[in-house]
């Protein structure tokens, strides 16, 4: 499942969602976009976090990439390589797995 705006010019309000299905079976929920943060207003944040959750179920990992909120098209395709990566099995739905894709300039 991908649900993202055609015309959006940041990840601010619209960011990228994806499933994927983990080998067990598990359905996973990537998310990559600009938090909520309760004392700053968003237009003024510029941090692009990676979050995955189990569908209806408990928060797996989060963590901060080196993404900025304009650069929509680079977190789409980190987005469909983190869901490769899970599907495959390559890649474990943790922080610390998750680490060296979100520090990649792209």
């Amino acid at each position: 499942m991908i649900r993202e705006n055609a015309g959006a010019v940041s990840l601010r309000g619209e960011p990228i969602e994806m499933t994927a299905s983990l080998p067990d079976g598990r359905p996973v929920r990537v998310w990559i976009g600009v938090p909520e943060d309760s004392y700053i207003a968003r237009r003024e944040l510029d941090t692009v976090d990676i979050e995955l959750s189990v569908v209806d179920g408990n928060h797996l990992a989060a963590l901060n990439t080196v993404l900025d909120a304009e650069q929509v098209s680079e977190a789409r395709a980190l987005a469909r390589e983190i869901v490769s990566g899970l599907e495959s099995g390559k890649l474990e739905p943790t922080a610390a797995a998750l680490e060296p894709l979100a520090d990649q300039p792209r």
